[in-house]
């Protein structure tokens, strides 16, 4: 029998502790370590005996193989000096965030990306609480990190703003995508528990599953033949899916009892609309997954920014979007770059979200996933949108700041 490593997500709560388990009963030790336990994820080699009989398991959640992550990479890039201009970027400015009364304060936010580079001018004040599950070290290499933090919360510098929410104190830094943007979706899940752990009110990932990265690996390395190939990465696939659709239940199942979190990601740059408007590809994974808001991204034709149009690369079918296309924010080494992608859209989504918790935190003293993301989803506005905008390109439409 084939043997294969899965990821094994289990969680304890799930099971009823007046109940026997397995045609025996759970020892006064057993249930008290069950009471106090929390999801987790472990990595076991398992054959088709061992999966069957592991899905009677009532603790386990989902079991998926590992399947290749990888970042979603921008589609232009364009290294700037430091802005000598005094207001903020347009992202900055269209979503309303310039005019809102909050900043984030209060509110601590996960990026699950490349890493930062933690002495940037433009985190300077910011606890960045590091964590490494590449095994390459904390630190950005490759420098995509550093700008989607740095959109979410970003310090104003020399008079000019481009973090979305720069009062933001905490920050939680995932580096689960290496040196050349990839990683695996055990990482990804890891963090994703990580980040609940150490109290994330908002979750930002900038990334998507290689899907035909995989197929080529079964292709080329494994040797096997294209259709079998094909079957077996759509497989992963689905099972990958559902692991993250359980990973957003369960932060949301969290919410009654204790913080609530969101969970944010880019909807993938696969679309060409400037070679064919046809040419719209749905939103990728892990996006696509229930509970997890995915993001589309808007491109301006300037001042005053009353005419947004979807991104030519954006995927199709997000939740909201947000600007992306020429997007101002820090780099590695302390400089500045601007890039376009669904992935520079995704944390001013993040850095929204903050906003808005920021104001659940002021009234109500918590944060309420559902809340949070109704509001998110409910306040997005489309009377700066294009007249002829495709509603499935831009979901609700351009996310906002709470004004008030």
């Amino acid at each position: 029998m084939k043997t294969g490593q899965y990821i094994i997500l289990r969680d304890a709560s799930r099971i009823d502790l007046s109940e026997p388990f397995s045609g025996r009963s759970l020892t006064l030790e057993s249930r008290r370590a069950l009471e106090g336990s929390v999801p987790r994820i472990d990595i076991e080699s398992l054959n088709k005996r061992d999966l069957v009989e592991l899905r009677r398991d009532p603790q386990v959640v989902n079991i998926a193989p590992s399947m290749p992550v990888k970042l979603v990479k921008p589609t232009a890039s364009k290294q700037v000096k430091a802005s000598n201009q005094t207001g903020a970027t347009w992202g900055v400015t269209v979503t309303g965030a310039v005019n809102s009364p909050y900043t984030g304060q209060g509110v601590t936010v996960a990026v699950l990306d490349t890493g930062i580079d933690s002495s940037h001018e433009a985190f300077q004040g910011v606890k960045l609480i590091q964590q490494d599950f590449t095994g390459e070290g904390d630190g950005d290499v490759n420098g995509h990190g550093t700008h989607c933090a740095g959109t979410i919360f970003g310090q104003v510098i020399n008079g000019f703003r481009f973090g979305v929410a720069p009062g933001i104190e905490r920050a939680l830094i995932g580096k689960v995508l290496g040196e050349e943007g990839g990683g695996t979706t055990e990482q990804i899940s890891r963090a994703i528990l990580w980040a609940l752990d150490q109290g994330a009110h908002v979750i930002s990932m900038s990334l998507g599953y290689d899907v035909p990265g995989l197929v080529d690996f079964y292709v080329n390395t494994e040797g096997l033949p294209v259709d079998f190939a094909t079957s077996v990465a759509l497989q992963e696939y689905r099972a990958n899916i559902r692991l993250f659709d359980q990973l957003a239940a369960l932060a949301s199942a969290r919410n009654s009892l204790l913080q609530g979190t969101v969970i944010i990601a880019a909807a993938g740059n696969e679309s060409k609309r400037d070679i064919n408007p046809d040419y719209e590809i749905n939103v990728a994974p892990p996006a696509a997954a229930d509970g997890i808001i995915s993001v589309g991204a808007l491109k301006t034709a300037g001042e005053p920014h009353k005419a947004l149009t979807v991104a030519d690369f954006s995927n199709t079918g997000p939740n909201v979007s947000a600007p992306g296309v020429d997007i101002y924010s820090a780099w590695p080494g302390g400089g500045y770059r601007n890039l376009d992608g669904t992935s520079m859209a995704t944390p001013h989504v993040a850095g929204l979200a903050a906003l808005w918790a920021e104001k659940l935190l002021t009234s109500t003293g918590r944060v309420n996933a559902i809340q949070l993301t109704a509001q998110l989803i409910g306040q997005a506005k489309q009377d700066r949108l294009a007249s002829d905008f495709d509603s499935l390109d831009v979901g609700a439409g351009l996310v906002q700041a709470p004004l008030k």
